[in-house]
């Protein structure tokens, strides 16, 4: 590649959407050939409450697609995370139909009915540096993602109930629910996805201000450069992690989530 900066030959993508898909085993069929035909490979999870995909190819591969799936009304308009890598961290494509996009066992929590209230990257670092939001509550981020990820890299001061699944999530709230009371509580984690139904989840149980990191924090390291966060984010794929630069860290198994 030209340039005095190149960047890496394979574009990585990730994105999801919680909104209601009626029929998800057309849809796999249609997301499949199109992944396929765009030589992509990585994992797609639908589920009737929404889509979760991880995908990496050439740019104009992953572009092709994200442009194909937001022709669909339901996907109008879907943002995607993107990173760089030399090589596909992906060792081939798969498109599955779950019961949840993310697994929290709570059926009553439909995140496709109105998401939840969502912080952009910039305010979340000007809360968590000064302590508190613009309207002088204590601020607390809050880590919706499991312990061995957790353990990679977090906000300075987050707080980590040392998840084993997120399923574990309700009874950890339960739990830990007087570490959150009368503050202002920012959920975050990889991608969005987790955190965006954690938040939804805690606002149910009657705490009020609760937000969600947008994007979490793989837009969070775009917007800011990671500022606050020590160590790595954990990734579900053969780069394990990524630094804040949205870089590979280093290697490891494949997978996927959000």
């Amino acid at each position: 590649m030209s340039g005095s900066n190149p960047l890496p030959d394979i574009l990585n993508i990730a994105a999801y959407r919680f909104v209601s898909i009626d029929d998800p085993a057309g849809l796999r069929t249609r997301l499949a050939d199109s992944a396929r035909m765009n030589g992509l490979r990585g994992t797609i999870l639908l589920a009737h409450e929404g889509i979760n995909l991880f995908l990496a190819g050439t740019p104009a591969g992953g572009r092709a697609f994200l442009a194909s799936l937001r022709s669909d009304a339901r996907f109008e308009g879907i943002e995607a995370k993107e990173s760089w890598s030399d090589q596909p961290p992906f060792r081939r494509l798969l498109v599955k139909i779950k019961r949840e996009i993310v697994r929290m066992n709570h059926p009553a929590i439909q995140p496709a009915r109105g998401r939840a209230p969502a912080v952009d990257a910039q305010t979340a670092r000007r809360w968590l540096e000064q302590g508190h939001d613009d309207e002088g509550r204590p601020v607390v981020a809050l880590d919706t993602r499991n312990a061995f990820e957790v353990d990679h890299g977090t906000f300075d001061g987050a707080i980590d109930w040392r998840l084993s699944k997120f399923s574990d999530f309700p009874a950890a709230l339960a739990t830990h629910r007087s570490e959150l009371e009368g503050r202002t509580v920012v959920s975050f984690c990889t991608g969005g996805i987790r955190c965006e139904k954690a938040a939804i989840y805690m606002r149910e149980a009657g705490l009020e201000n609760v937000w969600q990191l947008d994007g979490g924090i793989l837009k969070y390291f775009e917007e800011t450069g990671g500022a606050g966060f020590r160590g790595n984010c954990f990734v579900f794929d053969e780069r394990e992690a990524l630094d804040a630069g949205l870089s590979p860290a280093r290697a490891g198994g494949p997978g996927a989530s959000g």
